[in-house]
């Protein structure tokens, strides 16, 4: 099989862009199901990488109809170890603005009903999540942003909800009163899978929107966040061919890869063989 080191997931059409040649495209299936889509093998330059479409081809699955344990474990599989993920978001501040981008460094878990771990059923293991983003990546990605001339904010705190819904007017102001950033609803569990699976993870956040707090604005509807994103995909092109050249060049020196090692609660000799082959992937050089 193709081994392909940096990932995307995303809305489709990002790996859309001038320049970018579709190598092939790869159903990989896993043990926790298929994931979202196939996923996508590209090439720029001299320069492979994997595209997941997040919601499926067509945006045929909700935020929480997502299976993301499928999704992460399928770009383990590929060799993924550097992913990114690229989320529409709305806005919790004022000056941070519909067409701007933010870096996040922090995550606030608010869903209800998601598989957010690979390690249950005989097996436990509890990753710490104290900086849930990879500096690394968040760097590259910043410094992109600001290569390409784009406002960018470095650092953030994202609260991810269950949805489908947009929020209440009176949840929006409650987020903004605990100081968060940007809101979204599909940053959990996928953040938290990636480091599990020892993959390097950060968010590229591209508002779209106020949310419902700002009263300036009329109340947020998808009509209006997909055309937001689509005018900014272009922006979104530029920071993605400017990331994925600096992503292979960079020393994986963080320690995302390794945190799982030190993370497993069950003893290994007390781990199912049957659960031992299903995690094979992610447990590569800890279990035999």
């Amino acid at each position: 099989m193709c081994k392909v080191s940096i990932g995307f997931i995303g809305g489709s059409g990002l790996y859309e862009m001038k320049g970018v040649q579709v190598v092939q495209e790869k159903w990989i299936t896993t043990p926790f199901g298929y994931p979202s889509s196939k996923i996508v093998i590209a090439r720029m330059d001299d320069f492979e990488f994997a595209f997941l479409p997040r919601h499926g081809k067509g945006h045929r699955y909700n935020p929480s109809e997502v299976n993301y344990r499928a999704n992460i474990y399928a770009l383990k599989v590929l060799g993924v170890e550097s992913l990114v993920g690229v989320s529409a978001c709305g806005s919790l501040k004022e000056e941070l603005m519909p067409g701007d981008f933010v870096i996040c460094d922090q995550l606030v878990d608010y869903t209800k009903k998601r598989e957010n771990t690979f390690f249950e059923g005989g097996m436990a293991a509890h990753v710490p999540m104290a900086d849930p983003y990879c500096p690394r990546i968040s760097e590259i990605l910043y410094n992109s942003c600001l290569d390409a001339g784009l406002r960018v904010n470095r650092g953030g705190t994202y609260i991810c909800i269950e949805g489908p819904q947009f929020s209440t007017r009176a949840e929006s102001l409650i987020y903004r009163r605990l100081g968060i950033d940007v809101i979204g609803m599909t940053n959990a569990p996928e953040a938290k899978l990636a480091r599990e699976a020892g993959i390097c993870y950060s968010i590229l956040a591209c508002v779209t929107d106020y949310d419902v707090w700002y009263e300036g604005e009329g109340d947020v509807t998808h009509d209006m966040v997909i055309e937001t994103f689509m005018k900014n995909i272009e922006n979104v092109h530029k920071v993605m061919k400017r990331t994925i050249p600096n992503l292979f060049k960079s020393r994986r020196d963080c320690n995302c890869k390794d945190v799982i090692r030190n993370s497993l609660a069950t003893r290994i000799e007390h781990i199912s063989p049957d659960k031992r082959a299903s995690l094979k992937v992610i447990l590569e050089g800890i279990i035999d």
